[in-house]
């Protein structure tokens, strides 16, 4: 794939890049392998790496996206996705129909998100409501409810339901979603899904992941480095106690909860904001 303003990276360069990544990918990655070596769970990183089933050899695959050629690169070759130009360098192929439409999805769905303001107000009760009325067909089993199964149904009736994500939203149970202001689908996530939601941020690293290896990599460790700290706040706010994994419970039944849940969604949204602008680019500059 060639490019009038394209980037020109030696050697020297390209190879350092690569190496800090691979570094990288391995330090985002050795806590989970570590546990799964010992059959350890974790809430936030089982999630991670289970709603998100990426390998680990995925993440660490070093790619510097279109619009680079590189220098003395001959061997990234045996990887399909690259190949050699008569000017001897090497630069990634164009996508094939098979993947445009994919990433034609991920650069609206994301262009959709970023030009909407955010809504701050839901408060993390899409966990609570996974749970309303069926509190035994908990997913996470293990861990016990702060306030019980008849305190976590009180909440839920008590504070409005205004998730906006489709994928949080399937999982509710069949008493909570009624309760629900709109009921996002599959269809309307274009419409509907918007920066301040938890889960929105933490897809950046599934559509990042799904375009690669277009866009670089290093937006791959970027964007899960961010759903770490996402899926931590997701799980803060839970109505589970995980207290005894150092994740400080952000009691949303109180008022003092609800601000501070408020305030984090607020700064991963500010976050997420160039990362999703960084995505959106890297995608123009594929599809165009």
């Amino acid at each position: 794939m060639t490019n009038q303003s394209e980037e020109v990276r030696s050697a020297e360069v390209w190879r350092r890049q690569k190496a800090e990544h691979e570094a990288r990918a391995d330090d985002l990655v050795a806590l989970r392998k570590k546990r799964a070596a010992l059959g350890e769970s974790d809430p936030v990183e089982d999630f991670l790496y289970t709603y998100y089933p990426f390998r680990f050899s995925a993440l660490r695959r070093w790619t510097p996206g279109v619009g680079v050629a590189l220098m003395d690169a001959e061997d990234l070759c045996r990887d399909a996705h690259f190949a050699l130009g008569k000017d001897g360098r090497v630069r990634l192929i164009s996508p094939p129909e098979s993947q445009r439409r994919r990433l034609f999805f991920a650069r609206d769905l994301c262009r959709a998100v970023a030009q909407r303001p955010a809504f701050l107000g839901c408060f993390g009760l899409h966990e609570w409501a996974m749970v309303y009325a069926e509190a035994s067909q908990r997913r996470h089993a293990r861990w016990p409810l702060r306030l019980g199964a008849e305190g976590t149904d009180a909440v839920v009736r008590s504070l409005p339901l205004r998730c906006t994500h489709y994928d949080a939203f399937r999982f509710f149970t069949a008493s909570a979603k009624p309760l629900n202001r709109g009921t996002p689908d599959l269809a309307g996530r274009l419409m509907n899904e918007q920066p301040g939601c938890v889960h929105v941020t933490m897809d950046l690293y599934k559509w990042t992941m799904k375009s690669l290896p277009w866009v670089p990599s290093d937006l791959a460790a970027d964007t899960l480095a961010l759903a770490y700290e996402a899926r931590t706040i997701d799980m803060r706010a839970s109505p589970y106690d995980f207290s005894v994994l150092g994740l400080k419970p952000i009691c949303i039944e109180t008022v003092e909860g609800r601000t501070e849940y408020e305030q984090a969604q607020r700064l991963l949204a500010q976050k997420a904001e160039p990362l999703r602008a960084r995505l959106i680019a890297a995608l123009d500059l594929v599809l165009n």
